[in-house]
């Protein structure tokens, strides 16, 4: 236990002593104060509070890190490129979730717009007739730009059960943009997690005659696992056209946790995960327009809500939080 700051004096000449006499080396220690306060100590004497910032993560090998916590009851269906979720009552998926890496989105193969239903999907599926004159787009969960490394990865992605309704503005605005921002990350990190998904609710219109549920809300949450900047991100967006900069529906991934119910990247060591999901600092990402950046901050799971204000129907936002 450390008391007072001779004390801090006497344990570092002990263990400099050590460092210099045994060759040992280390990076930081945790100890405790007589307070109960947790502090970091470093090899050059100084010390810092054990706050969350200060904690260092470090990678550790999972296989499936991309997957949420899955049940007995889920509909899971694993493809090359994706594994997805789908939701029978609602028929369309629950989420979609892959890595991406740097190297899958040089693009070796071109768009096939091949739209035709998923081979693995026994029923519940939807059709192109549902989206026929309906006003809504095929839109993609696991885009085809993410899918492009393969033939076969393309052919997937065009599956139905990786579409759902979405505005037309939508879909070919704001959406595109943050699919487009996720595969910068892709890059510049040389590889990134992500869960794409649909908040789903009683009452929300369907198309077709399959009746294919139209989400209110999309969101896409995104875990860099990759060193030196281990981080989270998280975002939740109205199905509508929007020119608000993708910031403004940044929220953590804790966020997207209480929206839907599921545990993303569960696989994690807790603390890790702790960290990761309930803090988001937008100043840690790049960002391919700065134009209509937001000051940068950093975002408790408390103010989830930001969201919403971005939505021109706070009252749809609030009700589609009611699971």
């Amino acid at each position: 236990m450390i008391h007072d700051n001779n004390l801090v004096d006497r344990f570092w000449f002990v263990i400099s002593f050590l460092i210099l006499g045994c060759g040992f080396s280390f990076a930081q220690q945790e100890a405790t104060t007589a307070d109960g306060k947790k502090i970091f100590i470093y090899p050059d004497g100084t010390w810092k509070p054990a706050t969350d910032e200060n904690i260092r993560i470090s990678p550790v090998p999972i296989s499936g890190l991309e997957l949420p916590e899955i049940s007995s009851s889920d509909d899971v269906i694993y493809h090359t490129g994706y594994t997805l979720s789908y939701n029978q009552n609602y028929h369309v998926a629950n989420w979609v979730a892959y890595e991406l890496t740097a190297e899958e989105t040089v693009s070796v193969v071109k768009r096939n717009d091949k739209f035709i239903p998923d081979p693995l999907l026994s029923s519940g599926t939807a059709s192109n007739a549902d989206y026929k004159g309906s006003g809504y787009d095929r839109g993609h969960l696991a885009p085809s730009a993410d899918m492009c490394f393969s033939y076969q990865t393309m052919a997937e992605s065009f599956y139905l059960s990786n579409m759902a309704p979405q505005n037309p503005g939508f879909n070919r605005g704001i959406w595109s943009k943050l699919e487009a921002q996720v595969r910068q990350w892709a890059i510049d990190d040389k590889a990134v997690y992500v869960v794409t998904g649909t908040i789903l609710t009683k009452g929300l219109p369907t198309i077709g005659d399959n009746r294919i549920t139209v989400p209110a809300y999309f969101y896409k949450v995104i875990l860099d696992y990759t060193e030196p900047d281990i981080k989270g991100i998280a975002f939740i967006m109205p199905n509508e056209g929007s020119k608000e900069a993708l910031q403004r529906y940044a929220v953590t991934i804790d966020s997207v946790e209480k929206l839907t119910g599921n545990d993303f990247f569960y696989q994690l060591p807790d603390e890790q995960e702790r960290i990761i999901e309930s803090t988001m600092d937008l100043s840690k990402w790049s960002w391919i327009s700065t134009k209509t950046q937001s000051s940068n901050g950093i975002q408790t799971s408390s103010s989830w809500e930001t969201a919403s204000r971005t939505s021109k129907n706070y009252d749809v936002f609030l009700r589609c939080c009611e699971i």
